[in-house]
Parts: structure tokens; C-alpha cells; sequence
């Protein structure tokens, strides 16, 4: 995949999972730039304003913190969401990073863990945190957040309209479909569920290890994209329904 938009090949160390962003065993993170590139290529065929963004199989919450904090400035409001009760609360610990308050608090319990044990990986930590919190502050500041259990294929509406879906769908052996999962092909109807609550304009970009993310028959996508083992598609909710 040719990148279009997240071009240039910046160090996103202060990104990774496990540095500032908190991490488990069983909820994988995302390729930061693939993340922020699916989600400008969506953002480009939405309206020019700030955008809700919706993570509704969020996992840690990962994708959808990189992501809030990469593009505060062209973003409203995150809501992410998982049937997990583990990885709510995982999700709502990683995307408190989206507010000053949050970003200062996981740096000074990396602080206080540097003096406490002599490590200096912690300072690194600490470090990540300060420029993650300078680079929020010039992107707009804190990003309004919502974080709940629910699951993707019975979906509630959510708390405001939603311009844009991106989710990392579960598969192999680190993660595994949960919830009221049917016994059809899982994605397609999973697209359905979630085009049922959102309005019309909405992009859903969706990702997964697979050569080719699967759509309802007959759905056409907006594009396509694959990078090493994930693919990913971009579809209107209005085609979805």
C-alpha cells in the first residue's frame, strides 16, 4: 500500500505500546502509521470539522489513542467500546492519555517508579509522556472521551453521532470474537449491526490479518488497502444498509 497521507516515517516511540500507552497480554496494539493513515484517508471523505470517531471492538484502546492523540485537531470526540469487561477498563485507563490531567498522572507514576527502583527506562517513560501532553496542548488539548461495555453486533446508538468507525477486528490467536457473534461470516454482519446506528455520511474503516476484509454482498467499498498481513476496507454506512 502506497501511503498517501502519513508519508513521512516519523519515530512514534513515545507511541508505542507498553511506553506510555498501557498494554496486556491478549490485546494486541496497531502499526501507528497504518492507523493514521486509514484514519485520514476516511476523514478525507467526511465533512471539514471535528469529528466523532468510534472504536467499537477497541481492545486496550490503543488504536483509538494513537489516533486521538496524532489528530486531536480534527477530532470532536473518541468513543470506544468492547464487549470485554478487562479490556474497558484497560481502554479507559489508555484513553485518560487524552487530557492533560491523564498524560501528567502516567508521568509521575513513571517518575516516582524511576526513583523508587533506579530504573531509567522509567524516565524514558516519564519523558514520552511530557512531549505526548506538549504535543495535545498545541493539537487543540484535552479530547472528550467516552468509554463503555457494549457489544459491536448489538449496538446501542451511540451517546452523539458518529462520523467515523475504525476498528482493528479481532482474529488469530491473541483475540477472539465475543458478544452476540452470528453464525454467518462475522465482519459483514458486524458491518451491518454498526451501520444501523450510525447516520448515513459515516465512514467505517475496518482492518484485520487477512488477505482481503470481507463486505455484504453486494456493498461496494470505497477502497482497499493492504499492508503485510492486514487488509484493510473503507465503506459508507449509507452502502450498508
Amino acid at each position: 500500500m502506497g501511503y498517501r497521507y502519513a508519508t513521512d516515517r516519523e519515530d512514534h516511540t513515545d507511541l508505542a505500546s507498553g511506553q506510555v500507552l498501557r498494554s496486556a497480554p491478549g490485546y494486541p496494539g496497531f502499526p501507528v502509521r497504518l492507523g493514521s493513515e486509514l484514519a485520514q484517508r476516511a476523514m478525507a471523505r467526511l465533512p471539514s470539522r471535528p469529528l466523532v470517531l468510534w472504536d467499537p471492538c477497541c481492545g486496550s484502546g490503543y488504536l483509538a489513542t494513537v489516533v486521538g492523540l496524532l489528530h486531536r485537531d480534527r477530532l470532536a470526540r473518541v468513543l470506544a467500546s468492547d464487549v470485554d469487561a478487562e479490556a474497558v477498563r484497560l481502554a479507559g485507563r489508555n484513553l485518560r492519555l487524552l487530557t492533560a490531567e491523564g498524560l501528567a498522572e502516567r508521568a509521575a507514576e513513571a517518575r516516582g517508579r524511576a526513583a523508587g527502583f533506579g530504573k531509567p527506562s522509567y524516565l524514558a517513560v516519564a519523558e514520552s509522556a511530557d512531549r505526548l501532553a506538549r504535543g495535545l496542548a498545541e493539537r487543540g488539548g484535552d479530547l472528550a472521551h467516552t468509554v463503555e461495555r457494549a457489544d459491536a453486533f448489538a449496538p446501542s446508538g451511540p451517546p452523539v453521532p458518529v462520523d467515523l468507525v475504525l476498528t482493528d477486528v479481532p482474529y488469530g490467536d491473541l483475540t477472539h470474537w465475543s458478544g452476540a457473534r452470528p453464525d454467518a461470516e462475522p465482519v459483514p454482519a458486524l458491518l451491518r449491526a454498526l451501520a444501523a446506528v450510525l447516520p448515513d455520511h459515516a465512514v467505517l474503516a475496518v482492518t484485520a490479518r487477512t488477505r482481503r476484509v470481507p463486505l455484504p454482498g453486494g456493498v461496494p467499498a470505497l477502497e482497499r488497502a493492504r499492508v503485510g498481513n492486514r487488509a484493510a476496507v473503507l465503506v459508507r454506512a449509507s452502502d450498508l444498509r
